[in-house]
């Protein structure tokens, strides 16, 4: 996963949505402290540090360097390189004591995890019994009729023979993912719970975004552009339509949230 993003992390970083502040207060209201959390696969920290208006301290984890570089710095949040496969003794090095932190955090990055031994993880780390996990994902960008068309044919047709394998539960929206946990109080299920988060983007940061993902990355590395230059020219055309250069862009959010209880130790 992580050498995925590291020839666009840069761009990954200056082109990619943050989230609603409306996530965080939610997640917030159903954590009882607000000591620690664990922000897994935390890339350049979008997530990390909107957490870290609400929790003391944040760790934000990943397992590419290169994107923790871009991470802005704050002084609640340790950024931490950690490698793909942990033992024990290493979760509790790089991140944490055992039932010490309030929430685990994953913000458009679960679907890359090997789950069985991420959850074997959260449940040592997540304080007992209230400690939350809280996983979202957005899906595509939404802007206007004929520019979501273009897009959704480059992602959906186009991008569909680069995706990884996890790419189905982000389409899905998380509503198939595997996630063995209780409703947190005050709900009935684990979600999604749908927000919606907005950027004011050009023409150019809208291709950036594109370029950065990681379906675009790996046609890339196999010699094809998805953005070839006569699709760049309906962008353009559908783009210029009303004259604004810049546009609200909406990425729909997607949470799923639980806390422990039925895991195993």
């Amino acid at each position: 996963m992580a050498n995925l993003f590291v020839k666009q992390a840069k761009e990954y970083s200056e082109s990619r949505p943050g989230y609603p502040q409306e996530v965080f207060q939610f997640i917030a209201s159903k954590t009882p402290n607000h000591d620690l959390v664990w922000d897994v696969g935390t890339g350049s920290g979008q997530a990390a540090i909107s957490l870290a208006g609400i929790y003391k301290n944040v760790i934000a984890t990943d397992t590419s360097q290169k994107q923790l570089d871009f991470a802005p710095k704050h002084p609640n949040v340790r950024y931490q390189y950690t490698p793909p496969n942990m033992s024990a003794a290493e979760l509790e090095h790089c991140v944490a004591a055992r039932e010490s932190v309030d929430v685990v955090t994953v913000a458009q990055a679960m679907h890359w995890f090997h789950l069985p031994t991420f959850y074997k993880q959260v449940n040592t780390l997540l304080k007992k019994p209230h400690g939350v996990i809280a996983a979202w994902t957005y899906t595509v960008p939404e802007v206007s009729d004929t520019i979501d068309s273009i897009f959704r044919r480059v992602y959906f047709v186009d991008s569909r023979p680069y995706w990884n394998p996890g790419r189905h539960l982000v389409v899905d929206k998380y509503r198939s993912i595997d996630f063995p946990f209780e409703p947190v109080d005050g709900a009935d299920h684990t979600g999604p719970f749908e927000f919606k988060t907005e950027r004011l983007m050009d023409l150019d940061e809208y291709l950036a975004y594109t370029r950065s993902g990681s379906a675009y990355q790996t046609a890339l590395d196999k010699g094809v552009e998805l953005l070839k230059d006569d699709v760049i020219d309906e962008f353009k055309r559908a783009w210029n339509e009303d004259g604004n250069d810049q546009k609200i862009v909406k990425f729909p959010v997607y949470l799923r949230i639980g806390k422990v209880g039925n895991l195993d130790n």
